[in-house]
């Protein structure tokens, strides 16, 4: 009888971290649903990876609709039965868009509109997948929130208030989540994968897309003895 392969729940999946992070997790024996909020993006990327021979499924994803957290829940209890891994990868980096002027990131100019959009998506997101989907773990799984070193509150820096903001927030979700689910072996962690070269990262980034996603990957495959409620970089625990 053939063992039924774990399942990973990848959001923001259609490019970048996210598809990379599904194809590792894929090539490592894992069954991933890919999500993106875009049906036809998704779908290129789900059968991208099928040509290289990995079990890669689709699922559309609007993170900041909880009607659309709510109907992926559905149907991962319906198809699949549990939930083994949640890597919480979507996210926007708004602040600068439609602007040259680095001034414009500036707190002082902060337009609190963009303030909520980022938040909604960075941080009230990954809040109601977890809140929707952790239980489908049945008390045994991995949560990987993908944060950033600008959300650390050891090195914080001015420019660019709704990333931060929301980065911050994101590393909050990760400890209390972790300490709620103390007594479980579910286990939730904070990453920051470095500078990378994807659309967001910029081609000046000093890590591959590969290299970028290989902290995420260890987070969602830890051991049972593995650590929860941590903040790494480069597989090593960084300062929140």
């Amino acid at each position: 009888m053939n063992e039924v392969p774990p399942l990973a729940v990848v959001t923001g999946a259609n490019r970048g971290l996210g598809l990379e992070t599904c194809r590792q997790l894929a090539k490592a024996g894992y069954r991933v649903i890919l999500t993106s909020r875009d049906a036809a993006k998704g779908k290129v990327a789900r059968d991208q990876l099928g040509q290289q021979g990995l079990q890669v499924d689709f699922h559309v994803l609007d993170v900041t609709q909880e009607s659309s957290i709510d109907q992926l829940a559905r149907d991962i209890e319906r198809d699949y039965g549990r939930l083994d891994v949640l890597v919480n990868n979507a996210g926007v980096f708004l602040d600068s868009i439609g602007s040259d002027d680095p001034a414009q990131d500036s707190v002082f100019d902060a337009d609190v509109a963009m303030l909520r959009e980022t938040m909604e998506t960075n941080v009230y997101g990954p809040l109601q997948l977890c809140q929707t989907l952790i239980p489908l773990m049945q008390g045994r799984g991995r949560v990987v929130n993908v944060s950033s070193g600008m959300g650390q509150l050891s090195d914080m820096n001015g420019c660019c208030p709704g990333y931060r903001l929301s980065k911050t927030s994101l590393n909050a979700l990760t400890r209390i989540f972790a300490d709620e689910l103390k007594g479980t072996q579910i286990k939730v962690n904070s990453v920051c994968p470095g500078w990378v070269r994807t659309d967001m990262g910029g081609p000046g980034a000093t890590l591959s897309v590969d290299e970028g996603a290989e902290t995420i990957v260890w987070l969602a495959t830890l051991p049972e003895d593995g650590p929860s409620g941590g903040f790494f970089r480069n597989k090593q625990p960084i300062p929140w």
